[in-house]
C-alpha cells in the first residue's frame, strides 16, 4: 500500500536569515540555514549554510560556517569549512582557518590564515601509492 518513495523524506530547503541594517544583536547564535548580515552582530555565529556580511554589516566575534561571502567587516576568528570569497570592499582582521580562498583586488585581509583543504589534499596524494610503487 504504501511505497518507499512516500516514506522518504523531502529534503529541506535551507531558510534565510537576515540580520538588517541599523540591527545590532549581542550574543550567540545557531542555525542549519543561510545568514546574511546587514547590521552589526558581536558574539559567535555558527551555521552549517552560507555566511554573507553585506557592504555595511559588521561582525566582531568567532564565525563557523560551511561557505562565506564578506562585503563588510569582519574582526575575530573565522572559520569556513569550504569557500572564502572576500569581495574588494572587505575588511578582514583576525584568524581565519578556510578550505579554499578567493580574494578581489582592494580587499584589506589583515589576518592570519590557515588553509586546511590543502593540507588533506597534500597528505592523502602522499599517502596514495603510484601504479609505479606499485609492486606484484
Amino acid at each position: 500500500m504504501f511505497s518507499k518513495e512516500n516514506n522518504q523524506k523531502k529534503p529541506k530547503a535551507m531558510e534565510r536569515n537576515i540580520l538588517a541594517k541599523n540591527t545590532k544583536i549581542v550574543g550567540d547564535l545557531s542555525s542549519d540555514g543561510d545568514f546574511r548580515i546587514d547590521g552589526i552582530l558581536e558574539g559567535t555565529l555558527e551555521t552549517k549554510g552560507r555566511v554573507i556580511i553585506g557592504l555595511e554589516g559588521s561582525v566582531q566575534g568567532k564565525v563557523f560556517c560551511e561557505n562565506a561571502d564578506i562585503e563588510g567587516k569582519f574582526s575575530g576568528e573565522l572559520k569556513v569549512n569550504k569557500m572564502l570569497t572576500i569581495k574588494a570592499s572587505a575588511s578582514i582582521a583576525g584568524e581565519v582557518i578556510l578550505g579554499k580562498l578567493s580574494v578581489e583586488p582592494g580587499a584589506a585581509f589583515n589576518a592570519s590564515c590557515t588553509m586546511k583543504g590543502a593540507l588533506k589534499e597534500l597528505n592523502a596524494n602522499e599517502q596514495k601509492p603510484t601504479s609505479e610503487e606499485k609492486t606484484a
